[in-house]
């Protein structure tokens, strides 16, 4: 735990206390005596009322009819906020009428001169995905679907669901385990279990009818759930790494059930591993025409011939252009 964040809480560990002692403290936090009484004097030092007790069993106590200091941002931690909130416009995130409000709340606690630093900044940075024709952030512009708040809700409680989904005009319902819940390509996607037909199921959240608690006995524990489907998942026989140019292209377009894993902390290098179906001809032509959409910015680790060969002849074929 950093500093900063252990002195947030040490605040409210001993705020809810009539009475502390350094000893107690250092067995809560696992700091050493050095650190904790450090740490108690830079509390008192942002103006908690600590009074000291003398004697063998004396600790501290917090005055009566006190309260936390007022929290307050850096100007640096203020921009980290506001840009925060900036780049995710457009997107349709959950809790979107909460966002609103708390940029309300910042941009009431902050100074003139704070203010005016974040509305020139609302005015010359702009996001992708971000519509420029409605760049306001606080317009409550880009609404998520209804049933994905719904969605949160039930699975802070439980990952056992009942969902239902609309497919061809008709509602299906399906017991899952919720694995994931991601966003892809612009839309909100669940990754599942299925308790019935035991395999992986992605259910669009857009698709969704309604979600409830799955009150049914079969049920499998995480650990089992993924070894099945280990089982059931098809060895890797593509790889691919990926530099900035082509992971821009990734991003443009990609097969919903492709994923990339970024290799440096700056996103601009990436790792493909996915099974390709060699024995499924539209899908050796869709990926072969998506490997050359890439561009050049990729390096092959592993690929299968057939893959190979379906890439020779588009360049051969280029090249008697």
């Amino acid at each position: 735990m950093k500093k900063v964040e252990r002195i947030n809480v040490i605040m409210r560990y001993i705020n809810n206390r009539a009475h502390f002692t350094i000893s107690e403290i250092m067995r809560e936090f696992g700091i050493s005596r050095s650190t904790a009484i450090r740490d108690i004097r830079e509390i008192e030092a942002m103006g908690m009322p600590l009074v000291a007790e003398v004697g063998r069993d004396g600790g501290y106590f917090v005055m009566s009819n006190s309260v936390l200091p007022t929290v307050r941002f850096t100007d640096n931690e203020i921009k980290a906020l506001f840009i925060a909130f900036m780049a995710t416009r457009n997107l349709q995130l959950p809790y979107l009428k909460s966002r609103q409000s708390l940029a309300e709340k910042i941009l009431g606690l902050i100074s003139e001169n704070q203010q005016d630093d974040l509305i020139l900044l609302n005015q010359i940075l702009l996001f992708e995905g971000t519509n420029p024709h409605n760049p306001d952030l606080l317009d409550l512009s880009d609404l998520p679907h209804p049933m994905l708040e719904q969605l949160i809700q039930t699975l802070l409680k439980i990952s056992y669901l009942v969902v239902s989904v609309e497919e061809a005009r008709k509602v299906k319902i399906y017991p899952i385990y919720l694995m994931r819940l991601y966003r892809e390509k612009s839309s909100w996607q669940i990754e599942g279990f299925d308790l019935e037909e035991e395999k992986r199921r992605i259910i669009p959240v857009d698709n969704l009818t309604d979600v409830k608690p799955y009150s049914g006995k079969k049920r499998f524990s995480k650990k089992k759930i993924l070894e099945q489907l280990s089982m059931q998942e098809e060895a890797v026989n593509l790889v691919l790494e990926l530099g900035p140019r082509a992971i821009a292209q990734f991003k443009k377009y990609h097969p919903l059930r492709i994923t990339i894993s970024y290799t440096n902390p700056y996103q601009t290098t990436a790792l493909i591993k996915t099974y390709i179906n060699v024995h499924q001809p539209d899908e050796l032509a869709d990926i072969t025409s998506w490997l050359l959409f890439l561009g050049r910015d990729i390096k092959v680790r592993e690929i299968p011939k057939e893959i190979a060969d379906g890439l020779q002849e588009r360049v051969d074929v280029l090249g008697n252009k």
